[in-house]
């Protein structure tokens, strides 16, 4: 059932009447967005051919799967910044929109804590690290990304859909059993980032550290932020009434994003036999990230069906405007 609900609240999301152009920060911030992640796309580009070239093409796949991803991100960048954007349909942009988000605003906090901290292992010897400009393209890359995000996704969808932004919250969503997934994902998290070790398999290779826990910390904040977003716009004591809708939503969409798009992203890294070694055990990691796509994925339908935009803006009533009173041969009208 909830499909076809969600289908039909994107396509009442969809804008049909003339838009204005952009705002200007708007503006900047897309072709910030776009700019950023063009930096990223050249390094993958150059992996992809060097690997060929070399006859290394063993992570070719997953290469040319982010190359997808970054050509994405461009275009997104992009439609935030034109005109056009806007008359994009709300079944195209909105995926877009939610998975950048949940991959690169949310990592915003560790992006900012880690760069105040002392730098991480070095490298093995015999391991080369990657080129100085390699790195500085692909840090370039996601911050300024992310960090144009910030500023262009609250512009553009505040312009398109204004109302599921506005009033309060706590309109009632059923949110209880959705909580639970996320929470004790979030308990998980923390409990491994404050140094717990249940659940991770001795036989792993020794993690990055610092590095890694403040990783499942970043993990676990956006966890909890899911958390209280559904709380809130369920109406749960101390929201409700008194908190605008803006921030629950805002949070939602982002954490909920974050949930899907990374634990599809590690789900992609762990199920081809002996590609990827996780921290704790197999079982154990495939479990909990199916959780987090299942959690992600229930997290924004919640949201997107707690939206109620006004009456007139409904396709149903722009449509019995648009037709105006029919005549009738006697002269009547109906």
């Amino acid at each position: 059932m909830a499909g076809p609900v969600v289908a039909a609240r994107l396509a009442t999301m969809t804008v049909r009447a003339e838009i204005g152009a952009p705002t200007w920060p708007r503006r900047a911030a897309g072709f910030a967005a776009a700019g950023a992640m063009s930096l990223y796309l050249l390094v993958k580009v150059v992996w992809i051919a060097l690997e060929v070239l070399h006859g290394t093409a063993d992570w070719v796949l997953l290469n040319a799967v982010t190359v997808v991803m970054a050509v994405a991100g461009i275009g997104l960048g992009l439609a935030l910044a034109q005109p056009w954007g806007m008359r994009l349909p709300a079944w195209l942009v909105v995926p877009v929109v939610w998975i950048s988000g949940g991959f690169l605003v949310s990592m915003l906090p560790y992006l900012l804590v880690s760069s105040l901290l002392p730098a991480g292992t070095p490298e093995p010897a015999g391991e080369p690290g990657l080129p100085a400009w390699e790195t500085v393209f692909i840090g370039a890359g996601f911050l300024g990304m992310a960090l144009a995000l910030v500023v262009g996704l609250p512009l553009y969808l505040r312009d398109r859909w204004p109302w599921a932004f506005a009033g309060r919250a706590g309109a009632g969503a059923r949110t209880r059993w959705i909580m639970v997934p996320p929470a004790a994902l979030a308990v998980l998290w923390t409990y491994w980032a404050a140094g717990g070790t249940a659940g991770l398999d001795p036989s792993a290779p020794p993690g990055a550290g610092a590095d890694a826990r403040l990783l499942l910390a970043n993990s676990a904040l956006c966890a909890m932020c899911g958390v209280w977003s559904l709380w809130a716009l369920g109406g749960g004591r101390g929201g409700g009434a008194r908190t605008p809708s803006w921030p629950p939503m805002a949070l939602g969409f982002v954490a909920s994003g974050s949930l899907f798009a990374w634990g599809a992203w590690k789900l992609l890294w762990l199920l081809p036999p002996g590609l990827y070694q996780p921290a704790e055990y197999r079982w154990l990691a495939l479990s909990e990230h199916v959780v987090a796509v299942g959690a992600g994925l229930a997290m924004v339908v919640t949201l997107v069906r707690s939206t109620r935009p006004p009456s007139g803006d409904r396709p149903a009533d722009r449509h019995r405007q648009n037709r105006g009173p029919r005549h009738h041969a006697g002269g009547g009208t109906a």
